[in-house]
């Protein structure tokens, strides 16, 4: 299976291609220009460096959610282009789950907390077990979904646990002196080159969740926001002072 991968959730602008179990090729920046000057570029650099004919591609693969309500526009549309265009499904896989699939294989608990604004994170926490069907060595365990909380409501939750945790995401530095504070269970931070959005996991996830029937079509694919825009918010603000 040849798939296509797209994030533009967050900070990082990635794209990624791979077949069956291996990556072909992953373009990731995070620099000073917005995802759309960015993306279509990035997959037009990869097409050229491997030779790939987009239309031997199975799926294309993207972030789907939480993250940038405007990132997550682009890549959205970004997938819902090729899609049309190629006629291909879409596999929405979640931002939180493709981050903590960066730390396939631990033995502590993974916890993503990416920077939602407003004292809030996008996260979820989750595990690494040994694979039953033995196509991989392990499977990714989801103990809590990606949500939209404060950092006090997961980090208790995490406590609760009371298991050795990795955080990784844009959030940590944002929350640093706050899990310092809190946290009453060890925990570590990822390192540098697995601490943020890459498209080689959502090719990873987005092989898996197909095989799963998870795919979808251009048309059905939307973005989840997981809570309303600033925008949104203060219409609604609005219309209950009315």
């Amino acid at each position: 299976m040849k798939t296509v991968a797209l994030d533009s959730s967050g900070l990082v602008a990635s794209v990624a291609l791979s077949e069956d179990d291996n990556l072909i090729a992953e373009y990731t920046v995070q620099y000073k220009k917005t995802h759309s000057q960015t993306l279509l570029p990035m997959l037009q650099e990869i097409c050229r460096m491997v030779e790939l004919d987009l239309d031997t591609v199975d799926a294309i693969a993207v972030a789907a959610g939480p993250g940038s309500f405007t990132g997550l526009r682009i890549g959205s549309a970004t997938a819902k282009g090729l899609a049309f265009a190629m006629n291909k499904p879409i596999v929405p896989v979640p931002t939180v789950d493709a981050l903590a699939y960066q730390m396939y294989g631990a033995k502590d608990l993974v916890c993503p907390i990416m920077d939602a604004r407003r004292d809030q994170v996008y996260t979820g926490i989750y595990e690494f077990v040994p694979d039953r069907d033995g196509r991989f060595e392990y499977d990714m365990r989801v103990i809590r979904k990606q949500c939209a909380v404060s950092f006090d409501e997961i980090a208790e939750a995490l406590n609760k646990l009371d298991r050795s945790v990795i955080f990784l995401g844009d959030g940590v530095p944002v929350f640093g002196e706050r899990m310092a504070q809190i946290m009453r269970v060890p925990y570590t931070t990822a390192p540098p080159h697995r601490a943020r959005q890459s498209a080689a996991a959502v090719a990873a996830l987005g092989s898996i969740y197909y095989e799963q029937g998870k795919a979808v079509s251009g048309a059905e694919h939307a973005p989840e926001y997981l809570r309303l825009s600033q925008a949104e918010r203060e219409r609604a603000g609005q219309g209950a002072a009315l």
